[in-house]
């Protein structure tokens, strides 16, 4: 479903992706572990085409498509969403409101018919139950005033009625506690579908207690140094990256 080829990108003039492959299959989940600095922010905004950051050489294939020559809003209608660390706010629009231009605006573009009010509220207020954002919620500007848990919830909310089929996750369990980050995992679980992949960035193992992986990458100075299994996380809270780049 995706394939990274040997992709570098920079950011002012600083390079920061040094040549990353990758390949994720469609029904897989993928997690991608590293040091601060190591690029996988950088490779979740170049994925979805954040602007600021140059891609320099490599290719990265989306379906069978060329990701990098498509504009972020192309992207998004081809089926990539991305979960942000820190989800912005949105004063004065409500959540119901962009969800539903959202989803409209892809549909449309994937020639679609826009779903109806009807039809959008089912599928607002499901999701919403869900992921146990109280409905009220959805009715106020995007984010504003939520906590971050509730901003994470929302984010997963957004996910869920957007149906993506890569889902870019980034530190999605950052400030979480334990009972939101088990309502965000199941939100992530439910997702799983063999015509969608999920790639997380996580600091953390915690996550992945939750959400198994069918594979963990470790990111160093912009590369891929080493993959493994779900066991990969536990070697990796109890050593450190150390013990990788050793």
């Amino acid at each position: 479903m995706l394939e990274i080829s040997n992709l570098h990108a920079e950011v002012e003039g600083k390079p920061i992706l040094k040549g990353l492959t990758l390949t994720v299959g469609a029904g897989e989940i993928h997690a991608i572990m590293g040091p601060n600095g190591a690029g996988k922010s950088t490779l979740s905004y170049v994925l979805a085409g954040r602007a600021g950051y140059e891609v320099t050489g490599g290719s990265v294939t989306f379906m069978g498509a060329d990701l990098l020559a498509m504009a972020p809003h192309e992207r998004a209608a081809a089926g990539v969403f991305l979960g942000m660390q820190y989800p912005v706010e949105i004063p004065g629009v409500s959540n119901l409101l962009f969800l539903r231009t959202a989803l409209n605006a892809q549909r449309t573009a994937r020639g679609e018919p826009e779903a109806s009010g009807a039809e959008f509220m089912k599928l607002a207020k499901a999701a919403a139950e869900q992921l146990g954002l109280p409905y009220e919620m959805m009715k106020r500007s995007v984010n504003q005033g939520f906590s971050g848990g509730e901003k994470k919830r929302n984010e997963m909310v957004q996910m869920r009625v957007l149906s993506p089929r890569l889902a870019v996750l980034d530190e999605t369990d950052s400030g979480l506690d334990i009972d939101a980050l088990r309502v965000v995992s199941d939100g992530i679980n439910a997702m799983r579908a063999p015509d969608r992949a999920t790639l997380l960035i996580t600091h953390y193992q915690r996550l992945l207690d939750y959400v198994v992986p069918d594979h963990i990458h470790v990111l160093m100075d912009g590369r891929i140094v080493h993959s493994g299994g779900a066991d990969l996380a536990h070697k990796l809270e109890a050593e450190g990256y150390s013990a990788i780049a050793a």
